[in-house]
């Protein structure tokens, strides 16, 4: 895999996705609410999974800090918002063309 980094704004809503110093694609993401909010910090892609089924979408990148991920959703009209337990949603086809671009050690910040 390329030099690839994710870099998520909790504030803007908006998952960034760079190789080296250029940015590649940027994406509406939904974050953690404010009594769960999305973990900031420095952490890596840990696993990758298809279609782990329920409301994680058709894609899940398990984060290195344990239960928290980047994962497609079944309630697309959650995006843009506030509304999960921490992690980061995305839609469905977003979170598939993001997968097929990261590895697992993908560097992924999480900044407000």
């Amino acid at each position: 895999m390329p030099n690839r980094t994710i870099i998520i704004h909790t504030n803007r809503r908006q998952l960034e996705l760079y190789e080296g110093n250029r940015l590649i694609k940027s994406y509406p993401i939904a974050v953690g609410k404010g009594s769960t909010p999305s973990p900031t910090g420095h952490y890596s892609v840990a696993t990758k999974t298809f279609y782990p089924g329920g409301v994680f979408g058709s894609r899940w990148m398990g984060l290195s800090i344990p239960h928290y991920g980047i994962h497609g959703t079944n309630n697309p009209g959650s995006i843009g918002q506030a509304v999960s337990k921490g992690c980061i949603r995305m839609h469905n086809h977003d979170v598939e063309h993001l997968f097929q671009r990261v590895g697992v050690g993908t560097p992924v910040i999480i900044q407000r």
